[in-house]
């Protein structure tokens, strides 16, 4: 992911890494500041139904989502990784650095003040960021499939942004609300997230927590 996102022109002050567990302990052991966390997690017939009804749900309640909030849908096919990882680093473009000429830059700031739809098309168009997904599943990463394998495993994006935290997932119509977050606390926040959906599949195991934090080197 790192290498992913290092050829799209982010500079590595920033880097991904995997989390290896949920208890204190472990968490204690993943570099700080995080500011997103991506879960990789399998797409079931339980999670489709809950995705269903939280849907409908909060249509019918609302939710304060923040102006603030950079969000694209997926409309590419398997692209989740790449939807992904664009909602970790959209919303973190105070903490980051990019290259002069950055593809990725570029493409943020292109569609700034577009709607998650019209995002959507915009990076369908973007040769830059395709050509690098397509070069990345070549290598047989696991957040780059070939646009014609079938997945059933899906990538998402928790972010804070304004004190809030937002799961950010383009297969959904909009930004999730978790409650408040800070810096400081935004690992344990979107773990206990995490946590709920592996309990929605408890005889699931192929959930993958991956952390963005500064480079202490």
């Amino acid at each position: 992911m790192t290498k992913f996102v290092s050829c799209l022109g982010m500079k590595p002050s920033w880097q991904f890494g995997d989390v290896y567990g949920l208890d204190p302990e472990l968490l204690s052991l993943v570099p700080r500041p995080v500011c997103a966390v991506l879960l990789l997690f399998p797409v079931t017939e339980k999670y489709e139904a809950f995705k269903q009804e939280e849907e409908e749900r909060l249509k019918g309640q609302g939710q304060g989502v923040s102006p603030d909030v950079y969000f694209v849908k997926q409309t590419i096919g398997n692209a989740c990784g790449t939807i992904g990882l664009i909602h970790a680093v959209a919303n973190n473009q105070a903490h980051l650095q990019f290259e002069p000429n950055s593809p990725l830059k570029k493409f943020l700031e292109q569609t700034a003040k577009m709607t998650p739809e019209e995002r959507a098309t915009y990076l369908e168009k973007d040769e830059s960021i395709r050509v690098t997904h397509e070069s990345s599943a070549q290598e047989g990463q696991t957040e780059a499939p070939s646009l014609d394998e079938k997945v059933n495993l899906h990538f998402i994006a928790f972010v804070n942004v304004g004190g809030q935290l937002y799961e950010l997932d383009g297969r959904k119509p909009f930004p999730i609300v978790h409650g408040k977050t800070t810096d400081d606390t935004l690992l344990e926040d979107a773990v206990e997230v995490c946590k709920v959906f592996m309990a929605r599949d408890p005889q699931e195991v192929r959930f993958t927590i991956i952390a963005l934090s500064k480079d202490s080197f």
